[in-house]
C-alpha cells in the first residue's frame, strides 16, 4: 500500500514548501539574499519597454523572460497604448501587499474569499514639468483600501494588515526613502 503525502495548501499556497523555505535560510542566511533587475528602453514619444530576464536567488541565477510595457495618457503626450509609470508604480506596490496578505491569511489558516487592493495618488505637474520648485514631482501622499474577506475574524485581519505593513518589501519602498544610486554613461 503507497502512503498519500497530502500537502498543507491554503490560498493555493504551499505552506510545507513555504516552512522549506524558511529553514533553509534559517540555517543559512545567504540564501534570503535575492537580486531583482530590469533593463528599460525607450520606444519612441512616451513608451518603454522593460525587460525582466531573470534574477539572482542565493548567488544562483534564475532566468525568467518577462516584459513590461509603459506609456502616458494622450493628454500627457503619449498613445495610451499601456499603463503609464505611475500606474505601474501603483500596481507593483499592489501586487506586493497581496501576496503579504495571502501568505498571512494562508499561516493563520484562513482561506480568502476577497482580496482587493485600491490604490491612488495625486501628483501636482508643475513639479515634474520643473515650474515650481517649491512643489514636489512625486506624491507626498499615496492612500490605499484593502478590501478583504475569507473566514479569519476581523481581529486576525487586522494582525494581517499590520504585518503586511511590516514587512512588504514595496511598501516598505514607498513608505520610506531609500538611496537612489544613479550613473550616467553618454555612448
Amino acid at each position: 500500500m503507497t502512503e498519500v503525502m497530502t500537502r498543507n495548501i491554503v490560498n493555493a499556497l504551499d505552506l510545507d514548501a513555504l516552512g522549506t523555505v524558511v529553514e533553509a535560510i534559517r540555517e543559512d542566511p545567504a540564501k534570503a539574499l535575492v537580486r531583482f533587475s530590469v533593463a528599460t528602453r525607450w520606444t519612441g514619444q512616451t513608451g518603454s519597454k522593460s525587460g525582466v530576464s531573470g534574477y539572482e536567488s542565493a548567488g544562483k541565477r534564475i532566468e525568467r523572460n518577462f516584459e513590461i510595457v509603459a506609456d502616458e495618457p494622450c493628454e500627457l503626450l503619449g498613445t495610451n497604448t499601456a499603463p503609464n509609470p505611475q500606474e505601474l508604480l501603483m500596481s507593483a506596490v499592489n501586487a506586493c501587499m497581496t501576496v503579504g496578505y495571502v501568505a498571512g491569511a494562508a499561516i493563520r489558516g484562513i482561506t480568502l474569499d476577497r482580496l482587493e487592493i485600491e490604490t491612488t495618488g495625486q501628483l501636482d505637474l508643475r513639479g515634474f514639468l520643473g515650474m515650481d520648485d517649491r512643489v514636489p514631482p512625486g506624491y507626498e501622499t499615496v492612500n490605499y483600501m484593502v478590501h478583504i474577506s475569507g473566514n479569519g475574524t476581523p481581529e486576525q485581519f487586522e494582525e494581517i494588515h499590520r504585518s503586511v505593513m511590516q514587512t512588504s518589501p514595496n511598501y516598505f519602498n514607498l513608505a520610506r526613502p531609500i538611496r537612489m544610486n544613479g550613473t550616467l554613461r553618454v555612448d
